[in-house]
């Protein structure tokens, strides 16, 4: 299987070092240029606008999910391709996760959080059997990854669960690995 779809779960500001708002262009530009279709939590704003904007104009397909509560707060994008103006939380993250081949997260505060140990969650209760990928530019993530490899040495959390979050530090080591792992669902 090839990656035709991909989630990104990102902040809706665009944090404290330019790097990440890189990352974010960067990533919308590989995915319009690869023909990968973005799929994202529907926002003008932050690191969420930057992948979406770098993906439309460099003629990409993008698919924005946003629930009502939050239509004015993050000011939905309506320069997508497809924007999905759901009634919650939970329809959004189901939305995303079924238009999705794989999930890429880029750096964010709870909400991100939440998406991420969600699908992570929902892989180990084998709900779904998709690559999820953690962009980990500038080492936003290196606490994170700590405190998870904690968990296994503390026996709370399995190994095998552990090794399912891929980690890049790169866009194109994220793209690369979640290309792997496809391959290897269907090898």
């Amino acid at each position: 299987m090839s990656l035709s779809t991909l989630c990104v779960f990102c902040s809706s500001a665009d944090g404290a070092r330019p790097a990440y708002r890189e990352a974010a262009l960067e990533l919308g530009g590989k995915l319009a240029a690869l023909g990968v279709g973005l799929v994202y939590g529907g926002a003008t704003v932050g690191l969420m606008g930057a992948v979406a904007n770098a993906t439309l104009a460099g003629g990409g397909h993008v698919i924005g999910v946003i629930p009502h509560v939050l239509v004015d707060k993050e000011v939905s994008h309506h320069g997508c391709t497809e924007l999905h103006v759901v009634d919650t939380m939970h329809t959004r993250k189901a939305l995303m996760g079924e238009k999705s081949d794989a999930f890429l997260i880029l750096p964010g505060g709870y909400g991100t959080f939440e998406e991420l140990f969600e699908v992570l969650a929902w892989e180990t209760l084998r709900l779904h059997k998709k690559p999820m990928c953690l962009l980990n530019t500038n080492g936003f993530y290196d606490g994170m990854l700590a405190f998870l490899d904690h968990c296994v040495a503390e026996g709370v959390l399995k190994p095998a669960a552990r090794r399912i979050l891929l980690v890049a530090d790169t866009v194109d080591e994220a793209l690369a690995k979640i290309d792997a792992a496809l391959r290897d669902a269907t090898a």
